[in-house]
C-alpha cells in the first residue's frame, strides 16, 4: 500500500511538471511567432547602412520628431535593458552592414496608446555596424520608442519605422510631449495631401486683393489659407481649419504642429490650373500670394527620408 501511494505521488508530480513544461513551451512558441512577425515586417522596411537608427539627444529636427509622433499609435518612454543579436539564419534579406537585434527595455511611462503595456517590452531594431563590424552600446540608454501593438501582446511593440527611436533629453522630451498633446486635440490640423483649389479676388484699389487656397487633407478636414494684400505690397496671411473660412487664426509659429503640417506638407508652387477664375492675371496674383506663404513658413527642416 505504501508503495502504491509513492507511485501515485510520483505520477502526480510528473504530470504537474509536464503541464508546467507545456505551458512554458506554449509561451515560448507564442513569443517566437510574434518575433517572426516583427522580423517579416522589419524586413520589408530595412534601412540602408547610411540611415541613423535613432534621433539624437541634441540637435534633432522638429520635423523629424513630428514625422515619428504622427505615425505612431503607441509612444513609450523606455530604458534599454538588453540587446540580443539575431543570427544570420534569422536575418535573411538584411544587409551585411546592419545587425538585426531583439531589444528588451524597461518601460518608464506610456505617452500614447489605447492599450496597457507591460513593465518590459521587446522590439526588433536594425542597428548599423561600424567599420569593424561592431554596434554601439545601447544598454541603459533611454529612448522614446514609436510603435504599434503586436497581436494584442502587452510586452511587444513594432516600431513604425526602422529608425523610430528618439533619444531622451529634456529638449526631446518637451518636443515629443508637445506634439503628442497637440495631435490629441479634436481640432488638430490634419496631414496635407495637396491643394484642392484656389481663388483670387482683386480689390477696388490697385494692389488690393485676397487669395483663398483650399487644401486636400487626410480625412477630409477643412483646411484653408487666406492671403490679404494691401496697397504698397503689404501682405498678411491666416489659416482656417473649420468649415467657415472667415474663422481664421494667424500664421503659425515655427515648430508647432500647424507650422509642421504646412511647411512640410504644402507643395513648393501653386499650379495656375488650380486657380478657379481662369484669368491669367488672377492666377499670377494667387501664385505670388502662395509663394509669400511658403517664404513665411521657411524650410521644413526634415533631415530623414519618410518611408
Amino acid at each position: 500500500m505504501i508503495q502504491y501511494y509513492n507511485v501515485t505521488a510520483r505520477l502526480k508530480v510528473a504530470m504537474a511538471l509536464s503541464m508546467k513544461n507545456i505551458r512554458k513551451s506554449v509561451t515560448y512558441i507564442a513569443a517566437s511567432l510574434a518575433i517572426m512577425s516583427l522580423h517579416a515586417a522589419a524586413s520589408a522596411q530595412s534601412p540602408g547602412a547610411q540611415n541613423p537608427f535613432f534621433l539624437p539627444a541634441s540637435g534633432a529636427a522638429y520635423a523629424d520628431i513630428a514625422d515619428l509622433v504622427s505615425a505612431a499609435p503607441t509612444i513609450i518612454d523606455v530604458q534599454i535593458r538588453k540587446i540580443r543579436k539575431l543570427p544570420e539564419s534569422q536575418t535573411v534579406g538584411v544587409p551585411p552592414s546592419i545587425q538585426r537585434a531583439v531589444v528588451e527595455a524597461d518601460v518608464i511611462s506610456l505617452l500614447r496608446g489605447t492599450n496597457a503595456v507591460a513593465g518590459k517590452v521587446r522590439f526588433l531594431l536594425d542597428i548599423p555596424k561600424d567599420a569593424r563590424g561592431r554596434i554601439p552600446k545601447l544598454k541603459k540608454r533611454r529612448f522614446f520608442a514609436m510603435g504599434r501593438g503586436v497581436n494584442g501582446r502587452s510586452d511587444m511593440i513594432q516600431l513604425v519605422r526602422p529608425d523610430a527611436l528618439v533619444e531622451f533629453s529634456q529638449a526631446n522630451n518637451e518636443t515629443v510631449r508637445a506634439i503628442a498633446s497637440e495631435m490629441a486635440r479634436t481640432n488638430a490640423p490634419a496631414a496635407i495631401k495637396g491643394i484642392a483649389s484656389a481663388f483670387h479676388n482683386a480689390g477696388t484699389i490697385l494692389g488690393e486683393g485676397e487669395t483663398q487656397i483650399f487644401l486636400d487633407t487626410v480625412g477630409g478636414q477643412p483646411f484653408g489659407l487666406s492671403i490679404a494684400s494691401q496697397p504698397g505690397g503689404n501682405k498678411q496671411w491666416s489659416v482656417s481649419t473649420s468649415e467657415v473660412i472667415t474663422q481664421t487664426q494667424p500664421a503659425p509659429q515655427r515648430n508647432t504642429l500647424l507650422w509642421y503640417r504646412l511647411a512640410c506638407g504644402l507643395p513648393k508652387q501653386l499650379s495656375p490650373g488650380l486657380v478657379g477664375s481662369g484669368d491669367g492675371a488672377h492666377a499670377a496674383r494667387a501664385q505670388a500670394d502662395f509663394a509669400f506663404v511658403i517664404r513665411s513658413l521657411g524650410p521644413c527642416g526634415r533631415t530623414r527620408v519618410v518611408r
